[in-house]
């Protein structure tokens, strides 16, 4: 089967593309802007890592380009698409709005239409756990209200969401959504607080703890979130005629929504340990107030997954944590 992978130079993009080429059963094309919101070379170091790969392609292309993607789809005639690129992170939407709407919102309508046109048999592609907002009801659930966004990035990728719902539901286009919950190790965005963690660790520099400490997150690692977008990938949803629709989980549409966590969330500051243990260094923690847009807690409610694919999380924040050091050290000759 032909596969199209978008963002395949990122951190999860690239994760899934070495992960499915060694299945040998699909012929992957992978597309990425390689835009420079952080580190072009760590994402070309990644494409590099897949170059022994024989049954994969590396075009790059930017999803804003409606014409550039509507060519690649004609051409291509893809059978499934997991559409991974994006704008991400929280606190740069608040000083780049536009990167959000480009990427985001018109990026993820390009390819729900050529998904459309192309006859694709199954679409899934990534949300955020950000689109639960300030929701104190935990764990979170893909049932719950996510209406009240708090950073612009969540509200693309709540848009995301309802974009996909309405190509299910008016062109019969199978698309699964999964809310991605704090994914770091090996490859991992230097934007995100495992990355910053350890890099400032070993320099002996300090690192910025925000709300003071007081927050959990529900890590969730690498080769965990890999096997279950493989999985969900062959789960295709049907549309079920004898559902009325009245939410997510109950819409007639083929569309679904998962959480994708570990499923058990982690103090911050037994994060900073398990880094601490891993590098052989003590952290100096510099305490912060919490940021615009940013949460305190959160926690994936997996269950709906598990019951689609049999799948648990294996790997604990001890062991992933390590597994990054390991990575970076080796990455960077540290």
């Amino acid at each position: 089967m032909k596969l199209l992978i978008t963002g395949m130079a990122g951190f999860i993009g690239h994760a899934v593309a070495k992960r499915l080429a060694a299945r040998q059963e699909y012929d992957i094309v992978g597309v990425d802007n390689l835009s420079d919101y952080y580190d072009v070379s760590l994402k070309q170091a990644r494409l590099d890592d897949l170059a022994d790969a024989q049954n994969i392609r590396f075009e790059r292309l930017d999803l804003a380009d409606r014409e550039a993607v509507a060519a690649l789809f004609e051409t291509e005639g893809f059978d499934r698409v997991i559409h991974l690129a994006a704008q991400p992170g929280v606190r740069y939407s608040l000083e780049n709005p536009h990167a959000y709407a480009d990427a985001n919102l018109v990026g993820h309508l390009n390819v729900l239409e050529g998904c459309r046109h192309g006859q694709v048999k199954h679409l899934v592609y990534a949300s955020s756990s950000s689109v639960y907002g300030a929701n104190d009801k935990t764990p979170f659930a893909t049932s719950d209200n996510v209406d009240h966004p708090i950073s612009l990035y969540a509200a693309t990728k709540k848009a995301n969401e309802l974009m996909a719902h309405t190509y299910s539901h008016l062109y019969d286009l199978p698309t699964t959504g999964l809310r991605f919950f704090t994914v770091y190790g090996p490859w991992g965005r230097p934007d995100m607080a495992m990355f910053k963690f350890t890099r400032a660790v070993l320099a002996g520099e300090p690192i910025q703890v925000y709300n003071h400490g007081e927050m959990f997150r529900d890590f969730t690692y690498i080769d965990d979130i890999v096997e279950g977008i493989v999985r969900i990938l062959d789960v295709v949803p049907n549309r079920d005629e004898k559902t009325v629709p009245a939410s997510p989980d109950t819409s007639d549409a083929p569309y679904r929504l998962y959480n994708i966590g570990h499923g058990s969330p982690v103090a911050l500051m037994d994060f900073v340990r398990a880094v601490e243990s891993a590098t052989g260094r003590e952290a100096i923690c510099d305490f912060q107030p919490m940021q615009p847009g940013d949460v305190p807690r959160t926690w994936a409610d997996t269950e709906a997954l598990f019951a689609a694919t049999g799948h648990r999380p294996q790997i604990g924040v001890e062991e992933g944590v390590a597994r990054f050091v390991e990575w970076y050290r080796d990455y960077y000759g540290v």
